[in-house]
């Protein structure tokens, strides 16, 4: 090995890639969702909910702290947990 090299024994590596000039693909809801001063989509605290009444936003569009594609599928399950929620909630309402 080189002298700026090392060797480091390990039986796992998780290594987290900082992308230079990350932009969230939100151009096309920009005006029409709150958004905070990056372009990422605001969301109201341990939900999906946008700042329009059954608009949900999930991944990378809303997540700028972790930008995995494991958090992008948890918050897409929510989404879609909470778009099914307000479904059924509106249907009752009309019913009853």
């Amino acid at each position: 090995m080189g002298a700026s090299e090392s060797s480091l024994p390990v039986n796992g590596l998780f290594a987290k890639v900082e992308p230079t000039g990350h932009e969230p693909a939100t151009a096309l809801v920009r005006g029409q969702l709150q958004t905070d001063v990056d372009g990422y989509i605001i969301t109201v605290p341990g939900t999906t909910q946008t700042s329009v009444k059954g608009v949900f936003a999930a991944g990378d569009v809303q997540d700028k702290r972790y930008r995995q594609a494991i958090t992008s599928a948890g918050t897409g399950c929510m989404a879609a947990l909470e778009a099914e929620r307000l479904i059924s909630e509106e249907e009752e309402a009309h019913e009853g």
